[in-house]
């Protein structure tokens, strides 16, 4: 990994293409970002749809423009444990991130079966681990694994050393664990961090509109950062979520919106 741990993630740029999501990262100094096979951008950003799962070209380039912009993947997004899951879409999605160079995947319980939702990360660590990949598990208020106490169940049910714990400082908050919560687990559980900041928000819905769609520069809101920062292994990936819908409705790019993210961010990200 390079020293300069930073990724920016997908959530950040609501869709924007591949090849231009690559460069905007470099223009940045980001050497990592994080994607999915799709996305659903705003309508009101003009932004076409793209498929990585069924455009071979896209993918080439995609990879290409990676390579010459000394960009990689961190993190591949898209892996939700629902009932009933297509086992064998995972498959050929798993086959075409590892094809993309990503070195983990991350997934959500949104399964309401909490031990059936325990069982299929098992199964979808032990399909990534087959493609050299790692798993991570974002805890997510509002989801099946809505607290840290059922992450960490999960990691030890799976009981696995890929499988790994992602830590968003949004979602870490809002489930009323803190710095010293992070300080109390096995670093080797934790495998990725995700950073943004976060006003005081008191409806479960307004949280998920404003995690979706609205979070804050790095410390211009409430969240304890630099804490949360420091509680985290030194050795792992932070990824830059902050999506400023509004700034992007008024016409700011992705250029413009992110840099002051990435500024505060590299201030606040230990080293």
């Amino acid at each position: 990994m390079s020293a300069d741990r930073l990724a920016i993630e997908d959530l950040s740029v609501f869709g924007l293409p591949p090849v231009e999501f690559v460069q905007v990262a470099a223009a940045l100094g980001c050497s990592y970002i994080s994607t999915g096979l799709t996305a659903m951008p705003l309508d009101s950003l003009g932004y076409p749809p793209f498929s990585l799962r069924d455009d071979a070209a896209l993918r080439r380039d995609m990879r290409t423009a990676m390579a010459d912009c000394g960009v990689e993947i961190s993190l591949e997004e898209g892996f939700l444990i629902i009932p009933d899951l297509d086992w064998d879409a995972f498959a050929v999605d798993l086959d075409l991130m590892h094809e993309l160079g990503a070195p983990r995947i991350n997934t959500l319980g949104l399964d309401p079966d909490l031990d059936r939702t325990f069982d299929q990360f098992a199964t979808l660590a032990e399909m990534a681990a087959e493609r050299g990949m790692q798993t991570t598990l974002e805890m997510m208020p509002g989801s099946v694994v809505g607290n840290l106490d059922t992450a960490v169940n999960a990691v030890k049910h799976v009981a696995r050393p890929d499988f790994q714990l992602l830590i968003d400082t949004m979602h870490i908050a809002r489930s009323g664990a803190g710095a010293d919560a992070i300080r109390a687990l096995d670093p080797a559980t934790i495998g990725y961090g995700q950073l943004s900041d976060s006003p005081v928000i008191e409806s479960m819905e307004d949280y998920i509109v404003a995690a979706t769609f609205e979070r804050m520069i790095p410390g211009t809101g409430t969240l304890p950062l630099a804490d949360l920062l420091d509680a985290l292994p030194r050795n792992i990936p932070i990824g830059l979520e902050v999506p400023l819908r509004s700034q992007a409705e008024a016409g700011l790019g992705p250029l413009d919106r992110l840099r002051p993210c990435v500024d505060t961010a590299r201030a606040l990200i230990p080293t």
